[in-house]
């Protein structure tokens, strides 16, 4: 299959997506292979962790939620 044959492929797949309303997005996430990645996500989870700890209305949220969720799994 040449590559052209691909290409057309392609923009009927996108033409067809197009029609159906949808547009195309580009979404930019993290680099998992920088060296600073790992660092980075523990900074931000400490972060988080120190806000949730803060709002007590949260873990309370957060207990009920559990308490909820009781036989939803087999």
């Amino acid at each position: 299959m040449g590559t052209a044959n691909v290409n057309v492929r392609v923009q009927r797949h996108r033409d067809a997506l197009r029609m159906a309303g949808l547009s195309p997005v580009q979404i930019w996430v993290p680099d998992t292979r920088r060296p600073d990645f790992a660092e980075e996500c523990r900074r931000q989870s400490r972060l988080v962790v120190q806000a949730d700890m803060a709002d007590t209305n949260m873990l309370q949220f957060m207990d009920e939620t559990l308490a909820d969720v009781d036989g939803w799994t087999e």
